[in-house]
């Protein structure tokens, strides 16, 4: 049970997500968008706002929201305005920041999460609207100053806004997942949070446990780890929860997190809409979004977690939970469907893609883009483990990473030269397992009299007569039929 719970209160949570698009340009010039250049090194007269200058806006920007937009379910906005919303931005010289007010290019939609009960769960999605990043404020480098670099300024952004449909951590933590694997799958953002790629605003209130009012709500600003999300909404709950106990009135205010100590602290009283003072932006017109833009765009996105898992299981014969570790990676899901469509078995193959692959992946930090197998050699060896020629504890222990260290080797003659190849031969194994029941009449006896477990010492020792080469499914069959 949680603290608030244990007090009668529930935690409302609403995230707002901005995605950094992965647009070769800025949202309204023709700069570069490029991480780890040198500071201020990709700006141009547009992104430094100088009088004069004139945006025009990013089409590639516009085809990847709808692309969001359409994956989230949502309705999408035919006629797009764009407005100023002015506020003090240290790192943005325009002073006012370029985005969607009163017409976002997508809203009303849905995501929907796995919980940790295992049930699922609609997260409304009230918008996702289109704007600019603002740069970065550097404060760790001059001990009296803070420095500005000014690439970042004008990135385009989407910022994904949810209802108040949260209620725990661990739900938010599932729906930022699934934001990020969403954005990956679709190309529209690397979703590196440590890049900044990917922020999160959290709004958070708590409100008694029946009650439909909700409560006073905080902003948590700018997080980017999807750990010190779930910190903060359990610092704000658990604070908030004592204020109110304590016969204190919430204020309405935007807060920061600190990942030192995992609290959240007051940055200023929270703006409303008014405060903003949004005008349309005088120097774009708006961007008309026709039918046949929307059903070409479709048509070109991926297939989605949503619609492969099924897919996976009713094609493969394959548990949700090997479906859904096949698909949490884009490009590892694409690689492992071409293995599926060529495997002449399913389990195998998975066991193989989620087993050692996999290891290798997170061991090296590597996508599969770095694997050093191509599928050509995994279909050999899946090839191999599905005639029973090695085993897949061979297999997964000394061929592949032998094969990984020498990816111009053939699989079926690494495993000859491991020594690896298994005996399925029927006489040699009769011989094997007559040689062991024979050593061993008193278990023999204790076995035919019930004590069936005895079959794992006589595997075991069969095995290590054969040097492991046994085929252990053939074995195990004539040893039963022996001792039977």
């Amino acid at each position: 049970m949680t603290y608030w719970e244990s007090k009668g209160y529930e935690v409302v949570i609403g995230l707002e997500v901005h995605a950094q698009l992965s647009t070769e340009s800025k949202m309204y010039c023709g700069d570069p968008v490029e991480y780890g250049t040198m500071p201020n090194s990709l700006t141009s007269p547009i992104s430094l706002g100088l009088p004069g200058t004139l945006p025009k806006i990013n089409q590639e920007a516009i085809n990847y929201a709808i692309k969001m937009g359409l994956a989230c379910h949502t309705s999408i906005e035919r006629i797009n305005g764009f407005a100023r919303k002015n506020y003090f931005y240290p790192d943005l010289p325009k002073g006012y920041q370029v985005t969607q007010d009163k017409t976002p290019i997508c809203y009303n939609g849905h995501l929907d999460i796995v919980t940790e009960q295992g049930s699922s769960k609609r997260i409304g999605i009230q918008r996702i609207h289109l704007e600019e990043d603002a740069g970065k404020s550097i404060h760790d480098i001059d001990p009296y100053n803070s420095l500005v670099d000014l690439n970042r300024a004008g990135t385009a952004l989407i910022e994904i806004v949810t209802d108040p449909d949260l209620r725990s951590p661990e739900e938010a933590q599932a729906y930022l997942r699934e934001i990020r694997k969403m954005v990956r799958y679709l190309d529209i953002c690397d979703g590196n949070m440590e890049e900044g790629s990917l922020r999160c605003d959290a709004n958070i209130s708590v409100r008694k446990i029946g009650s439909t009012e909700y409560g006073q709500r905080v902003e948590v600003k700018n997080m980017n780890s999807i750990r010190h999300v779930m910190k903060a909404i359990e610092y704000e709950a658990t604070r908030q929860i004592d204020e109110i106990e304590a016969g204190n009135a919430i204020a309405q205010e935007t807060r920061s997190f600190n990942a030192t100590d995992h609290s959240t602290f007051a940055l200023r009283s929270k703006e409303d809409s008014m405060d903003y003072r949004y005008f349309p932006e005088p120097d774009l017109i708006p961007i008309h979004v026709s039918d046949e833009d929307i059903e070409a765009i479709k048509k070109a996105m991926p297939e989605l977690p949503r619609e492969s898992i099924p897919r996976l299981m009713e094609t493969y014969g394959l548990s949700m939970y090997d479906a859904q570790l096949l698909t949490e990676d884009r490009d590892f899901a694409h690689f492992a469907n071409g293995i599926l469509e060529q495997s002449p078995d399913a389990k195998i193959a998975v066991n193989l893609l989620i087993g050692p692959v996999r290891s290798w992946m997170n061991e090296m930090g590597q996508s599969i883009a770095a694997y050093p197998l191509s599928a050509a050699i995994l279909l050999e060896v899946i090839e191999l483990l599905a005639n029973n020629l090695i085993s897949f504890s061979s297999a997964s222990q000394k061929l592949i990473p032998h094969l990984q260290k020498h990816p111009q080797e053939a699989a079926s003659e690494a495993s000859k030269a491991l020594g690896i190849i298994q005996n399925n031969d029927e006489k040699y194994l009769e011989a094997l397992i007559d040689g062991v029941l024979a050593e061993n009449q008193d278990k023999v006896k204790a076995y035919k009299q019930g004590k069936t477990g005895l079959l794992g010492m006589f595997m075991g020792q069969i095995m290590k007569k054969s040097g492991g080469k046994a085929d252990p499914k053939q074995t195990s069959i004539l040893l039963r039929e022996k001792l039977s």
